[in-house]
């Protein structure tokens, strides 16, 4: 003869199945405040999409050994990128460095070398004699109106290359 009771949960079954079901919504809730701490921070959406134009490079001036190149950098996407290095074969020996003018408490103008440049979603970044810009090794010959190729590296984008041209003093150069 078989018992014929009828099933009725105990404690332990109802705090086992609890127990059981509280892990997958836990391991998801994890996630999804993951996710909206990602987003939130610019880190959702698209790649960055970087279009460099507007490249500049000053004219070299008496024995200068070095002058400066200027460019627009526009990243529509949705993701920030970082302008890490600029590169060219053009130029004269050495490196190309990052640049950025600072204005000191005392209202001096200082130069401080920068490793990398954040180009947020949606913005511009236009360097200019006055805020940032590349140092370059000055190759003997350039005259106004000549075309020096450059390779920008990005952190996430890679290399965009592009053709500044070099203008002389009084030319427009921002």
């Amino acid at each position: 003869m078989t018992d014929q009771r009828p099933w009725r949960p105990t404690r332990r079954r109802l705090t086992d199945t609890l127990l059981a079901a509280l892990a997958p919504v836990a391991v998801c809730g994890l996630a999804l405040g993951g996710l909206s701490t990602w987003t939130a921070y610019g880190n959702a959406g698209g790649p960055a999409r970087i279009k460099v134009t507007e490249g500049k490079v000053f004219a070299p001036s008496g024995a200068t050994p070095v002058t400066a190149a200027f460019f627009r950098i526009t990243n529509s996407g949705g993701a920030v990128d970082r302008l890490v290095k600029v590169t060219t074969t053009e130029a004269g020996p050495g490196v190309l460095t990052l640049n950025r003018h600072v204005m000191t408490s005392s209202n001096t103008a200082t130069d401080e070398t920068v490793a990398s440049v954040a180009v947020p979603p949606g913005d511009s970044l236009d360097m200019s004699p006055d805020g940032l810009d590349v140092i370059v090794p000055v190759k003997k010959g350039w005259q106004p109106g000549d075309l020096v190729a450059f390779t920008l590296h990005f952190e996430h984008t890679g290399v965009v290359k592009t053709l500044a041209v070099v203008v002389g003093p009084g030319q427009d150069s921002t």
